[in-house]
């Protein structure tokens, strides 16, 4: 990748984990919502849940465009963990974008008038092609955060509050939802941030000029 290209990269980076946030901070649903509350809301909400479905999927485009700035930062230490981590964080952020069409496609079938019984949206999310797809898209979206955290701990190339935010961001996941919005809130803004100083770092001049060395 050329350097000239990484700040609009960076810039897709950034954009893309504040799509994801507000895409998040936009859902309608409490975790634990039953089968019956995620049909009402969705019928209610309609407007709602059609914007968090175009952020999630703007996100996913706009991560997938951000990907070289952080492969631009794994030029030393921490490559070979920095490369598979942006390879299994990027099948989670394909699968956002499957993600987004599918709440779409589900609220169609709510105006249409196909889905009308609560029971069978459980019956749906049980569906073992269904089901496996989507631990596939959430658990490479998470393992990936993961390895990229361990990457730029090693890799040494951002300030260590941004690889120990990414790890903030994942241990959050089993209380975020118990400490309601703001709980949820805290735990999106690190990873924005995070991803914030990913994206200052690689387009740094300092950063840019050590890149252009290493290829000449």
């Amino acid at each position: 990748m050329r350097t000239e290209w990484i700040p609009l990269s960076a810039a897709a980076l950034v954009t893309g984990v504040m799509a994801l946030v507000l895409g998040a901070l936009l859902n309608p649903l409490m975790d634990d919502a039953t089968p019956a509350q995620t049909l009402r809301v969705a019928n209610e909400q309609g407007a709602r849940w059609l914007a968090m479905a175009v952020m999630y999927f703007l996100g996913s485009v706009a991560l997938t465009l951000g990907m070289p700035t952080l492969l631009s930062l794994f030029t030393g230490r921490g490559r070979s963990v920095g490369l598979l981590g942006v390879a299994v964080f990027s099948v989670g952020i394909v699968g956002l974008a499957g993600f987004g069409m599918l709440l779409v496609f589900y609220k169609a079938l709510l105006t249409e008038g196909v889905i009308t019984n609560p029971g069978a949206i459980d019956s749906v999310a049980r569906e073992a092609g269904l089901a496996t797809m989507l631990y596939v898209w959430i658990g490479g979206f998470l393992l990936g955060i993961l390895l990229i955290a361990i990457a730029l701990f090693r890799a040494r190339q951002t300030v260590v509050w941004v690889p120990i935010l990414l790890l903030v961001f994942l241990a959050m996941m089993p209380i975020a939802s118990r400490l309601g919005q703001a709980g949820s809130a805290v735990q999106l803004m690190a990873l924005a941030a995070a991803f914030t100083g990913v994206a200052t770092r690689a387009s740094s001049p300092e950063h840019r000029a050590e890149l252009r060395r290493l290829t000449a």
